[in-house]
């Protein structure tokens, strides 16, 4: 069956899985980043000085990345283990769900990051309000604006 694109299903499949595939590209750059940075604070002496809390935040932050690495780069694992089975429609389905968890995750991490350096630098209302100001950023121009595009669109 030709759609209106003049694609067949199975070309805009391929099309649409490397579309994923190109897009989880962005998104592992700044994890991996992330990850780098959170990685090597525990080996500063200043690290060893902060406190639990500060500790516990900084944990949180390193695990939050984790689940978005896991989650961001699943897809291209699947497709790889499965590109030759005729599942790119399942791949796409449940790679969708996994791509926007992860970069929930990955926005949680990063506000938990920033609030953490704002804690460390500032104190606990700094990151108070740096902290609600980055996850506010994040939900509005991640979830809310495309949306309000895709609203609009109709």
């Amino acid at each position: 069956m030709v759609e209106h694109t003049g694609e067949t299903k199975n070309e805009r499949l391929t099309r649409n899985v490397s579309e994923l595939l190109q897009e989880l590209r962005v998104a592992q750059a700044g994890v991996q980043i992330l990850f780098g940075f959170l990685l090597t604070v525990v080996f500063t002496d200043e690290f060893h000085e902060a406190s639990g809390f500060e500790k516990a935040v900084h944990l949180t932050a390193v695990l939050l990345t984790v689940c978005s690495t896991v989650l961001l780069t699943a897809p291209a694992a699947w497709h790889r283990l499965l590109f030759r089975t005729g599942n790119r429609e399942r791949i796409l389905t449940v790679g969708n769900r996994s791509v926007l968890v992860g970069l929930g995750c990955l926005a949680a991490a990063i506000t938990t990051t920033v609030a953490l350096i704002a804690k460390v630098v500032y104190g606990p209302i700094a990151m108070t309000i740096l902290g609600v100001v980055s996850a506010v950023l994040f939900v509005v121009m991640w979830f809310v604006v495309p949306k309000k595009i895709d609203r609009n669109g109709d």
